[in-house]
């Protein structure tokens, strides 16, 4: 979300007959329509992913199981201020999908939102300096669709092979892409721009750090050995799902310095990209 300030405003207030404060206050109404737009659109998806899924599967085996884990998880995450009440009705259609299939997976995912709300609470006031602190209300539900929605989508269809590997390298690229994000920047270090290596500020779309890289690409093992340790995969299938976190990490880092910061993406779509690509890294590592 870019900051804007009185002197982005008052450039154009000569032409427009306002003051630089009525321009911040008309500009903010408009971000939070479209925000507003986005947040309903996401509730929307998650509620066609919901319908096609009760069309593939019925009820299943685990209905009531969950429900009840969709429930608390709900909750516990709109109490914990990670996801705001968009956030939380969307969140809960993602965990339902996953604890339906297995509830196994719902575990997993419960292990995702614990890592990257750690990640997310360090460092909060350098990153409340730089401008670059999650809104203490919680991600809403285009920030959460756009970074659970594919790992929810691979476990719809009934034939897909191995669907459960890639929802989990999803949500290991979720992990490691927000952890190596919130604590890259919590933490001071070289932050350079990926695709030309040149130092830039802490925060910049596309910008990496030794300290961010590293926590991510650890943050996406976390996830990785969770799910081995719950059976939901062997050694070898953690390492894929490890490493095609931690690739899907550096893809989203490539799509931000190269559409994100030109204004050709914004976080939500880069997020929803980059998971697609831990998804499709996964693929092609199990199919070879």
């Amino acid at each position: 979300m870019r900051y804007i300030g009185p002197h982005a405003a008052s450039g154009v207030s000569g032409h427009s007959g306002l003051s630089s404060g009525d321009l911040m206050i008309e500009r903010s109404g408009d971000l939070k329509n479209r925000v507003a737009l986005a947040d309903m659109l996401a509730l929307a998806a998650a509620g066609l992913l919901l319908l096609i899924f009760f069309v593939q599967h019925g009820m299943g085996q685990h209905f009531y199981a969950a429900v009840g884990t969709t429930i608390a998880f709900a909750v516990v995450g709109r109490l914990a201020r990670g996801v705001d009440t968009s956030g939380a009705l969307a969140g809960a259609a993602v965990a339902f999908i996953l604890a339906s299939r297995d509830l196994k997976l719902f575990w997993v995912l419960l292990a995702v939102f614990l890592v990257t709300l750690a990640a997310t609470r360090l460092g909060r006031a350098r990153k409340e300096g730089l401008r670059v602190a999650e809104a203490e209300i919680g991600r809403s539900a285009s920030q959460v669709m756009s970074n659970l929605s594919i790992a929810a989508a691979v476990l719809v269809p009934t034939a897909l092979p191995f669907a459960a590997l890639l929802s989990l390298a999803a949500l290991a690229e979720v992990a490691a892409d927000t952890t190596s994000s919130e604590l890259g920047t919590a933490y001071p270090g070289r932050t350079v721009l990926v695709t030309t290596w040149k130092s830039v500020p802490p925060g910049i779309d596309g910008g990496i750090s030794v300290v961010g890289t590293i926590s991510g690409a650890v943050a996406a093992s976390i996830i990785a050995a969770c799910a081995a340790i719950l059976g939901l995969t062997s050694i070898s299938g953690a390492v894929v799902i490890a490493c095609a976190g931690a690739l899907g990490m550096m893809a989203d880092s490539v799509l931000g310095a190269a559409f994100e910061r030109r204004g050709y993406l914004n976080n939500n779509t880069v997020n929803l990209l980059s998971t697609a690509a831990a998804v499709g890294i996964a693929w092609m590592v199990r199919s070879s």
